[in-house]
């Protein structure tokens, strides 16, 4: 099982980090902020406190030994970027870095990311390659066998909550987000809603889901 480095546990890298870690994915949690380290801390296979942006303090919490990492700091364009380029520096063979805006996206490029995501616009479609199935959904593969995708939502869970509609453990996978249309029309950004089990889930949505890939492969194919 390969291990996977997520730098900054908010809403994005804590979700990303407790559906890993659920799948029994080996992960490392890089935060500097104590509290977030120790409510993740009995999580993760490893949560370290620490600034992410000093190479001393990468290096020393075992990044280097990540197969992936998933630089999960968008709002701070200086932290992410160091963040990202400290990674590549230690050898990490794939980064995958959140951006706030497509200049912050280009200049994570042009460090080296392996790949750049848009979490408040069109997550998936960045990240992804086409999954070979009947119903195509984006995806990003994780850790060998599993992945993150983007699926429309199935006409069977229009207007029920996540727990009414039981998709974890009637399709084996863990909805992370949810992007919605805008109500002002397709030219305006998708919604982005971390949700819960109460949130309804509405015609026309977008899932990011993350699991097993063989799941999210026969799941595309019912879209």
């Amino acid at each position: 099982m390969k291990r996977i480095g997520i730098i900054g546990g908010g809403r994005f890298g804590s979700s990303l980090a407790v559906a890993l870690s659920e799948a029994g994915v080996d992960t490392l949690l890089v935060d500097r902020d104590r509290e977030v380290v120790q409510n993740l801390s009995e999580t993760v296979s490893e949560a370290v406190q620490g600034d992410a942006t000093q190479d001393r303090v990468l290096e020393e919490s075992g990044i280097r030994d990540c197969d992936a990492v998933v630089v999960a700091i968008g709002s701070n364009v200086e932290v992410s970027t160091l963040a990202t380029a400290g990674c590549k520096e230690l050898g990490v063979p794939w980064v995958v870095a959140k951006a706030s805006s497509d200049l912050h996206g280009r200049v994570l490029r042009r460090i080296g990311a392996d790949a750049v995501v848009y979490p408040d616009r069109d997550m998936a479609r960045r990240l992804a390659k086409s999954l070979v199935s009947k119903g195509a959904a984006d995806f990003f593969e994780l850790s060998e066998g599993y992945s993150l995708a983007e699926i429309d939502a199935l006409g069977k869970w229009h207007g029920k909550t996540i727990a009414e509609a039981d998709i974890r453990r009637e399709t084996g996978v863990t909805v992370l987000c949810i992007r919605r249309p805008d109500p002002a029309g397709p030219a305006h950004p998708r919604k982005v809603i971390i949700p819960d089990a109460s949130e309804t889930v509405l015609p026309g949505d977008k899932m990011i889901i993350f699991g097993k890939s063989a799941d999210i492969g026969a799941l595309a194919s019912d879209v």
